[in-house]
């Protein structure tokens, strides 16, 4: 899946930051992923059956006791499927209750292999019409009692008469009602507005527990079987399955289309899609496979808004068919932009979903941080294909290997669509840096646990984090690195041949690394099972602390708060085997294996007596950070200062990234941290600025509502102020854009720096586009300044603008144009307009309820507006939960998000009463990121505490030299 709001990647610019007087506005955004002919006459002719009168329903409801099979959340080991035939009637109208449902038969054939007297089978919130009836291969029925649900771990039972004979097969044929409910998961339904119509279209998101809410399954990942999907619709809507249509028929009022039998695949890769959308993709496309865009009318055919997807598409499979040794598996790709989508996107097998900004790229309307994002996306999704869908973990313990994978491999895919982009080099910045925020927490949790640990879908759904994905890609990244490109690839191909349409864990891919390591020159000191366990068994990552007076290297478990405990036991006692990469200003580069606590290399002495600097972790492909004595510090720092360009654009990132964190950890001082600053007045590079904006926002966020930021605000002004006037001059005063991805990135912050600290031309320059647009018919601000221009101008306004906005806002039919106006709703300094906008976060017929969580956090990144959005997620927690659910993986993005500026003890009481007040209505998957940001607070409270007056003082000094 990919990374919706709630695993975002920062595709453009991760903080922009806008001041006016003494306030400041911080905007985190994302500019921002997945059969046969019916024998029920009733769905088949278009007839009517009697509505659900519940959610959840049956003849009789029983209460299992709790020591009963039905009672675990993973199924009993009694069944294996094989086949599904389902086939399913959308009702795209209300009916007479007011609710849009959907008419199911199933057929589920599976095995018996351990002799069993009830067939227990997945189901959540379908109404089954009719009893189910259980068969064997010869059609004979087997004599059941009435069936019932376990509706906590959402089972249908059906108690037989008679046990069910090992190795022996059976069909269960099942018809029932669902609600095609607005809630994002499973069957539901998704509502646009074309020409003035409202349309509704059929859509699905299985990930991770919710195909059992659209056909009775054993939904497992493990449990793996082929799909028959037939579709009955009106005529002048089209269907999509996984699968090319077999054949189409009309029946009565309905078109019947039935798909060709799929390939084994786990039942969350299902999809199905009934539309009236249209399609971009020609016999060009064609290889083995055909190629299609999927979208709205007007975003297809009107805007053309498919056609760089459809572009990238095809060399991002010839790259990954050459890359895993494999040809695409299916025999078409369907990609397609749901409107209302809860993840970034869904790697359905052959029909992948997409919101409408991950998929649809606007020439006109669009950014380059949008082009970014369509590309990465496409990667990311494109690569699960073989690595997820293909071979598919066995369980979701193992999911970070499946997402932490395709996380990585994204940016290959990426730059082989786009070489000129560099794009590879980013991920240190939206995975490496970010995710280490996370995992310096004692509340973080390790890559991988055990099967027995993940049961609830709750539990299932607070996987789908940033460790998950980020901290994967990371990892898999320094492996990658430290075994070579070509065995790593080596191993993954033959990894991919073994398990093809089977499951494995994470251990069998170290089998096949370690077969490809042995076949090579590579020396290793370990085997790749026990390197890769310290990072993948064990939460965290190290600090790594080199002395070059001495030699001697030491690691540590790093953690942003010294004084945390970390309760969780570990085999490794928090050791890891770290590939120390370094060079020196007179060495060429070397890798150090610390394989214990405490090492010695004489190369790291040896640099230090010749009165050279080192530099390890080159280009940052280590999982960890840098600390070094302090005269290193001086000559590294004393460098940049002298000539940077001898320090790597990325190590010039790290080292402002690793000297805030340790000096957050107290492993170094906070005056050491801000001293990596000052040579950022010398460099136009994205990276080096990015870190260092990143950095900082955590002191916007301690001080902007104090003392302390007026001379913070004067020392950034005259570091901004060579970069604003570069990109000035270099894109003619703001009228052409730079040549590069990272140069137009870079000149996104310049603008948005420059407005943030105060640089009077900024504003006006902000005022200036924002009004020439609000007083003709054509927005003349480029897509790539444009979230900086809103801000501002929404910011420096008042209620005229705001509404003019708004008004834009409702008129768009571009959905990353929206999330570009919606962020700059946001900005306002009006506390009225931004209770509002808050309200109409919970109207979805103002806001989609997709986009409900990243517009409180929009308004929570508002300093005038934090306090408010506190007080609304407080006031609304109960309705929150009700309208997304326990699986819902927004809940952890809202609670970092309204507590991300918490440093007071008053702040660190109301987080704690409110997990006291909600402790009985619960936190669904956002109950980790409550203890974290508990534990953020906690941190922050003393940081503040203990930093303070030396930062004011060395501001001071550093503005006025």
């Amino acid at each position: 899946m990919g990374k919706g709001f709630y695993v975002s990647k920062l595709v453009a610019f991760v903080c922009i930051f806008f001041a006016v007087a003494a306030v400041a506005t911080i905007i985190a955004l994302a500019v921002v992923y997945s059969n046969e002919k019916s024998n029920n006459d009733k769905v088949e002719n278009g007839g009517t059956t009697t509505s659900p009168t519940s959610t959840t329903t049956s003849s009789t409801v029983t209460t299992p006791a709790s020591n009963e099979i039905w009672d675990q959340y993973r199924l009993p080991p009694h069944l294996e499927p094989e086949h599904y035939d389902v086939d399913l009637r959308p009702i795209l109208t209300k009916n007479d209750q007011g609710l849009y449902v959907f008419h199911g038969v199933s057929k589920a054939y599976f095995m018996c292999k351990v002799a069993t007297q009830h067939v227990i089978i997945h189901s959540n919130k379908l109404n089954y019409t009719t009893d189910p009836i259980l068969t064997d291969d010869t059609g004979s029925t087997i004599s059941s009692n009435k069936h019932f649900f376990a509706e906590e771990t959402n089972y249908l039972i059906l108690p037989l008469n008679e046990q069910l004979q090992p190795l022996k097969k059976y069909v269960l044929h099942t018809q029932y009602i669902g609600e095609l409910a607005d809630d994002l998961a499973g069957f539901y339904r998704s509502e646009y507005v074309e020409d003035g119509v409202t349309k509704i279209i059929a859509t699905t998101q299985m990930q991770a527990p919710d195909a059992r809410k659209a056909f009775p399954c054993f939904d497992e990942p493990g449990l793996k079987a082929t799909f028959t999907i037939t579709l009955r619709h009106k005529p002048d809507y089209v269907a999509l399955s996984n699968m090319n249509v077999a054949k189409q028929w009309n029946n009565a009022q309905w078109n019947v289309t039935k798909f060709e039998k799929s390939p084994k695949m786990s039942t969350y890769l299902v999809a199905f899609i009934v539309s009236q959308f249209k399609a971009i993709g020609d016999d060009r496309y064609y290889i083995n496979y055909q190629v299609k865009i999927w979208g709205r009318k007007i975003a297809i055919e009107d805007e053309n808004q498919g056609e760089y997807a459809l572009n990238v598409t095809r060399p991002i499979l010839e790259f990954f068919e050459n890359y895993y040794g494999v040809p695409y598996p299916l025999p078409k790709s369907d990609q397609i932009a749901i409107p209302d989508f809860s993840a970034g996107a869904m790697e359905n097998w052959g029909l992948v979903t997409y919101r409408d900004t991950a998929l649809l790229y606007d020439t006109k309307e669009s950014s380059i941080g949008n082009k970014e994002r369509v590309l990465t996306v496409i990667a990311h999704e494109l690569a699960h294909q073989w690595f997820g869908n293909l071979v598919t973990i066995r369980w979701w313990n193992d999911l970070w290997l499946n997402e932490g994978f395709a996380s990585y491999v994204e940016y290959l895919g990426a730059d082989h669509a786009e070489p000129t982009w560099n794009i590879k080099d980013l991920t240190v910045l939206y995975d490496l840096h970010r995710v280490m925020g996370v995992d310096a927490l004692a509340s973080s949790h390790p890559l991988t646990s055990k099967e027995e640990d993940v049961n609830t879908p709750s539990e299932i759904s607070s996987l789908f984090d940033s460790i998950t994905y980020s901290k994967g890609a990371a990892v898999i990244r320094m492996l990658s690195s430290f075994i070579t490109e070509d065995v790593f690839v080596q191993g993954l191909q033959t990894y991919l041949k073994e398990f093809e349409y089977s499951n494995t864990a994470y251990i069998d891919l170290w089998i096949h690394l370690q077969a490809a390591i042995d076949k090579s020159n590579i020396q290793l000191d370990n085997k790749i099972e026990a390197i890769m366990n310290t990072w993948v068994l064990q939460m965290g990552f190290p600090v790594v602390t080199i002395n070059t007076a001495t030699g001697v290297v030491q690691q540590k478990h790093f953690l942003l708060d010294p004084n945390a405990t970390v309760t969780r036991p570990s085999d490794f006692n928090y050791t890891w085997f770290v590939p120390i990469t370094y060079f020196s200003g007179a060495s060429a580069l070397n890798t150090f294996w610390l394989n214990a606590r405490d090492g010695t290399n004489e190369a790291f002495k040896t640099a230090g007596q010749q009165g050279d600097w080192l530099l390890a972790n080159i280009n940052v492909t280590g999982y960890y950070r840098v600390n070094y004595d302090d005269v290193n510090w001086d000559r590294l720092l004393n460098q940049l200062n002298t000539d940077l360009s001898r320090i790597p654009v990325i190590n010039r990132a790290q080292i402002i990234d690793d000297a805030f964190n340790l000096a957050r950890a107290q492993i170094i001082s906070t005056t050491r941290a801000l001293e990596t600053t000052k040579f950022l007045s010398k460099d136009v590079e994205y990276m080096p600025w990015q870190a260092a904006l990143s950095s900082l926002s955590y002191f916007t966020q301690m001080f902007d509502r104090t003392d302390v930021y007026g001379p913070m605000k004067a020392y950034m002004k005259n570091q901004v102020t060579p970069l604003f006037n570069y990109f000035k001059n270099l894109t003619n005063d703001w009228s052409i854009r730079p040549a590069t991805l990272t140069e137009q990135y870079n000149e996104i912050n310049s603008v948005s720096m420059a407005c943030s600290y105060g640089i009077p031309e900024c504003g006006e320059l902000a005022i200036r586009l924002f009004n020439e647009w609000k007083n003709s018919t054509v927005n003349g601000i480029h897509p790539n300044l444009r979230s900086t221009i809103y801000c501002n101008a929404i910011a420096r306004g008042g209620e005229e603008e705001w509404n003019f906005l708004w008004e834009q806002f409702r008129n768009t039919t571009n959905a990353q144009e929206a999330d570009k106006i919606r962020a700059g709703l946001a900005c306002s300094r009006e506390p009225w307009i931004l209770n509002r906008l808050l309200e109409f976060s919970l109207d979805p017929t103002k806001i989609r309820r997709q986009d409900t969580v990243s517009t409180i956090t929009n308004v929570a990144n508002n300093v005038i507006g934090q306090s408010l959005a506190w007080d609304f997620v407080r006031a609304n927690w109960v309705k929150l939960r009700e309208q997304f659910g326990d699986s819902s993986f927004s809940f952890g993005n809202l609670i970092t998000g309204v507590t991300r500026r918490f440093s007071t003890d008053f702040d660190l009481s109301q987080i704690n009463q409110f997990k006291e007040d909600n402790k009985e209505v619960g936190f669904g998957t956002g109950a980790r990121a409550l203890d974290q940001s508990i534990e953020r607070t906690e941190a922050n409270v003393r940081w503040v505490n203990q930093n303070k007056v030396v930062v004011k003082e060395w501001f001071e000094a550093a503005a006025n030299p």
